[in-house]
């Protein structure tokens, strides 16, 4: 079997067919449904107590922090009230030894300095007035609302919302280790520290990324049509939607006098969907993923993420060369074929080539290979030679990568595809039978995976069309926007509707 043909069988392996895809779609509402009758299922569908999407008109200076990793970031944003906005931030690397700190403490006054700190820098004359005006003020007198800056905190690990501005941490992730931050309200460890430095800052919002994606995209869409959906294809990958208020039965059932505006008969949820179908039921399987669940922390966790996100797209690929490297049958990278290709070279494998490393291949390496169109595949083979440590690959082998690289690529953008098309079905947005072009749904979007994969819109696109409740018609009334910044302008939004309510 040639080279070509191992590669094809391979790749053959990741077709993921209409029938498939509509079978997920029906599975993805189902577990979407269920997730918002009950607790404790795959897919959370978490409420976020924020009832409505910015227009493009709102207007005013609100704060962000972003505590999203190994970086902090504090940004202003003068929203203009015409879909445009203004962005003044810093980053700040926290220090390793605050991450495993002995107590929260630690952590959160080092985070409201910084904040002090960017006040200071960027909005001195707000910051000096205030501090004057606390220094005439009596003691029983409180500061007027419209000197404090309302600040939307996104804190991007598992916490357990229990209104908008309140959240306790589950557990963290990313290398942050601080016991007794665990079951504990952070925006009110956050503010804590803010008060203790006087700060004129309330802490307005608890933020999720996706949900401040949808934000952004909302305020800066064009047009009259809000967005239904915001979306993360990125390093992870999770969605966010506007739902029914009454479709999200288990707000009964949670959290006694959480706030927020029932007005709006709507709600914005989380949906956790990286952990769709954990159970396997309809999600494709290969040994190459099984392979990847296996070397993971969280075997059986996260299974559509798994297939999907660019932190593991890499390591699939990886997997599969390494079978075929491994495979005595196959003549990938190995010489008999490069000889008839470059006459002088033999094709070699490095010893300590990142094909032999987990996680060693980058997900970057997918959108090099599958946007080259150089001669011979050039561009693929010198990355192969720079980055893979395999010298004098030949066309055919860069052809086979190349194969395996569009299989799995068109896969996770299918996947994406079940997700998005699974929400705008479930929210009765009827686009195979709407109206005019003004008639559109509007998705955000954002992440390295929709932003620089080439094809990958086109891939959702074409399985759109495949679904028989939103068809060719219905795909062109679909209009996907990148939406940039959610943790920054999106954070700020949710800030703006938070102080609109009155939050507590």
């Amino acid at each position: 079997m040639s080279v070509l043909e191992e590669a094809k069988r391979v790749a053959a392996e990741f077709e993921y067919s209409s029938e498939d895809l509509n079978r997920g779609v029906k599975a993805f509402i189902s577990q979407m449904d269920e997730g918002l009758q009950k607790k404790g299922t795959s897919m959370s569908q978490i409420p976020t107590y924020v009832t409505a999407v910015p227009n493009g008109t709102e207007k005013g200076l609100y704060l962000a922090v972003d505590l999203g990793g190994t970086n902090f970031r504090v940004c202003s944003i003068q929203l203009h009230g015409n879909t445009t906005f203004s962005l003044t931030q810093s980053k700040v690397a926290i220090p390793r030894e605050l991450m495993v700190a002995k107590t929260s403490h630690e952590l959160f006054s080092f985070l409201a300095k910084q904040i002090e700190n960017f006040l200071r820098t960027h909005h001195n004359d707000h910051f000096e007035a205030h501090v004057k005006r606390r220094k005439t003020m009596s003691s029983g007198e409180g500061f007027r609302n419209e000197e404090i800056f309302q600040l939307g905190f996104t804190f991007s690990f598992p916490v357990n919302q229990i209104g908008i501005n309140r959240g306790t941490l589950a557990r963290w992730t990313k290398g942050f280790d601080i016991d007794d931050a665990i079951g504990q309200d952070v925006c009110e460890l956050l503010q804590i520290e803010i008060d203790a430095l006087h700060l004129p800052v309330k802490v307005a919002a608890l933020v999720n990324d996706t949900v401040g994606t949808l934000m952004a995209r909302s305020y800066t869409s064009p047009g009259k049509t809000g967005t239904l959906l915001g979306a993360i294809f990125g390093t992870g990958t999770n969605g966010a939607y506007v739902e029914k208020l009454d479709k999200v039965t288990k707000l009964k059932s949670m959290v006694e006098g959480a706030d927020y505006d029932k007005s709006t008969g709507n709600m914005i949820v989380n949906t956790e969907w990286g952990s769709f179908d954990n159970q396997m039921s309809v999600l494709p399987n290969t040994p190459y993923d099984e392979a990847l669940d296996k070397a993971t922390p969280n075997p059986g966790i996260q299974m559509f993420e798994k297939r999907v996100s660019g932190m593991f797209l890499g390591e699939i690929l990886r997997n599969t060369i390494l079978t075929l490297v491994k495979d005595p049958k196959c003549q990938l990278f190995k010489d008999s074929n490069s000889s008839t290709d470059n006459l002088h070279s033999t094709t070699t494998i490095a010893e300590n080539s990142v094909l032999y490393k987990q996680w060693g291949v980058d997900t970057s390496f997918l959108s090099i290979v599958a946007a080259d169109v150089s001669p011979g595949l050039k561009v693929t083979r010198q990355e192969l030679s720079k980055g893979f440590g395999v010298d004098a690959a030949s066309t055919e082998d860069a052809e086979a990568i190349k194969l395996l690289v569009n299989a799995i690529g068109k896969r996770s953008a299918r996947l994406s595809a079940v997700a998005l098309g699974a929400i705008v079905i479930s929210t009765d947005n009827h686009v195979s039978t709407g109206g005019g072009d003004d008639d559109v749904v509007d998705i955000g979007v954002d992440g390295s995976l929709v932003e620089y994969y080439p094809g990958f819109e086109d891939y959702v696109r074409e399985a759109f069309r495949e679904m028989p409740e939103i068809g060719a018609q219905g795909e062109r009334r679909i209009r996907i926007g990148i939406a940039k910044d959610g943790s920054g302008v999106g954070a700020a939004l949710i800030a703006l509707v938070a102080a609109h309510m009155g939050g507590d």
